[in-house]
């Protein structure tokens, strides 16, 4: 996987430290690091990244904007797996459980790292698309629109609870507690859409 960066300033940015910021997140969590760490760790000068990011947060948000890209591709092979939206939501839930334990950086900077979506437009735009891919779905559910995004809140909800129990170790280490943990997160998933059709 490439974390290229969409809207640097004229010239392509250092990638190494592109990839020494994500290391150092996955190491100290979004607010653990500096540029400047970044920077050292990437064997570059310590202007190098300020030709290209404002601050530290410009970073997070084109590392966070690749999250919400990944889980876009991610969720999309998800959803095309399913045949009802039930199975299409189920899939869903199970691939948000894997996307936090393959990439939990990624998913950290998605998610942890308060980043303020009204600064960085393309980071807002990378969410709404992850939200246009999923709300059809519990349209289909849930044909009024706040009624659709309740049942999608609530089936990403539990996902996110899920996924947050295996990374702190819950349900077990290794490729079994994901396998058994991505099940749970699709019967739950289904539970939770059988509770609104009843």
């Amino acid at each position: 996987m490439r974390y290229g960066l969409p809207h640097p300033k004229p010239g392509p940015p250092p990638p190494s430290v592109t990839w020494r910021g994500l290391e150092l997140v996955a190491e100290r969590g979004p607010h653990g690091f500096t540029l400047a760490e970044a920077s050292r760790r990437a064997g570059v000068s310590v202007a190098a990244p300020y030709k290209h990011f404002a601050d530290r947060e410009t970073l997070l948000a084109e590392l966070a904007t690749k999250g919400y890209r990944e889980q876009r591709s991610r969720f999309a092979v998800a959803v095309g797996s399913g045949e009802s939206p039930e199975e299409q939501l189920a899939a869903f839930a199970s691939a948000y459980v894997r996307f936090a334990a393959e990439e939990p950086a990624l998913f950290d900077i998605t998610f942890n790292a308060g980043l303020n979506k009204s600064r960085f437009t393309e980071l807002a735009s990378a969410g709404d698309e992850v939200a246009g891919l999923l709300l059809p779905v519990a349209r289909r559910l849930a044909p009024d629109p706040d009624e659709a995004s309740d049942l999608l809140l609530r089936v990403a909800g539990a996902a996110h609870g899920l996924a947050v129990f295996l990374r702190q170790g819950l349900f077990g280490v290794g490729s079994g507690a994901l396998a058994d943990t991505a099940e749970k997160a699709a019967r739950t998933a289904r539970a939770i859409t059988r509770q609104h059709d009843a």
